[in-house]
């Protein structure tokens, strides 16, 4: 009577749900009434083996409390960890997004860097173009200075010989005697 009771009961509660839950209060309960009601009927008719089913329903119980607690704390633990991992999660990406950010100041920086050097070259070749330019206009501003010394001088020094040729030319007109340096 009592074990197609318990089979109804079990039939009709795991009808509703087909998944079995770890530890489900409801079952324990439905299997702790059939397993009493099993011992007192055992009991009935042998005293020593319904001592020894109170003794294994005392053991199983045990167990069932030590796995539930081992359970219950393997639960907190994974959520622990699965805290720390979110926690570990947001973490890393604040430091990809402080990374990347860096990353882009780097590269902003490189970039007007780069930018400067560019310019500072620009700059430096029109300086050398520049002085260079200056320096060829010196160069011929000192060959045409020295062109006009050369010919100053050549014209200097070709003076005194058209000087004496005048006097000599004048003093043919006059007829006066010859300088006696030329004879």
């Amino acid at each position: 009577g009592s074990l197609r009771r318990a089979a109804s009961i079990n039939a009709e509660y795991m009808g509703d749900r087909p998944e079995r839950l770890a530890f489900c209060p409801i079952r324990e309960e439905l299997y702790a009434q059939c397993f009493d009601e099993l011992t007192r009927q055992v009991t009935i008719n042998c005293a020593e083996r319904g001592l020894l089913l109170l003794r294994v329903r005392d053991e199983i119980r045990m167990a069932i409390s030590s796995y539930q607690t081992l359970y219950e704390s393997s639960i907190a633990y994974g959520m622990r960890k699965a805290l720390q991992a979110e926690q570990n999660k947001v973490n890393l990406q604040e430091e990809q997004a402080t990374l990347e950010r860096e990353c882009a100041d780097l590269e902003k920086q490189a970039t007007e860097l780069q930018n400067n050097i560019e310019e500072i070259d620009r700059s430096e070749k029109l300086k050398m173009e520049q002085l260079e330019q200056k320096h060829n206009e010196e160069i011929e501003n000192l060959k045409k200075h020295n062109d006009s010394l050369k010919a100053e001088l050549e014209r200097l020094l070709s003076f005194p010989l058209q000087k004496r040729k005048s006097t000599d030319c004048v003093a043919a007109r006059l007829r006066l005697p010859r300088h006696t340096g030329d004879r």
